[in-house]
């Protein structure tokens, strides 16, 4: 009796791994940076509606970067733009390709109305001198 219950669990126990290796383990994090060209700098944007803020109050990036600007939706449905730039990201375009000649302040706020909180949904990007 006490075989057939311990072969139960044995298999139970193996089914369960099996399942678990074949369907249920996150994907291992992906350096999306490292596929980029030498000399790119990748600024991701996450913005999320749990605060609505995106990751970052203030990106920072230096005269003469190029820049691959990335908007990433962690919850809710935001787009990123930053007028001055004339840039505008959203699940349809969501990244973009920029090149600083001259430091500045630049605002990215969130272009689509996401709740509560969207007009105060607003970050920094600040090119600094080489």
């Amino acid at each position: 009796m006490h075989k057939w219950i311990m072969f139960t669990l044995f298999t139970a126990a193996s089914l369960l791994g099996v399942y678990l290796l074949a369907f249920a383990l996150p994907e291992k994090p992906v350096d999306e940076s490292a596929s980029l060209p030498e000399g790119t700098v990748l600024v991701k944007l996450v913005a999320t509606t749990s605060d609505f803020k995106f990751n970052e109050e203030v990106y920072t990036v230096k005269v003469g970067d190029k820049v691959k600007l990335k908007l990433e939706n962690k919850l809710g449905i935001h787009g990123a733009h930053i007028d001055a730039l004339n840039v505008a990201l959203d699940n349809d375009h969501p990244e973009t390709d920029l090149e600083f000649t001259e430091p500045g302040e630049y605002e990215i706020y969130c272009s689509i109305p996401c709740g509560q909180g969207h007009p105060t949904m607003k970050s920094k990007l600040v090119v600094e001198a080489a």
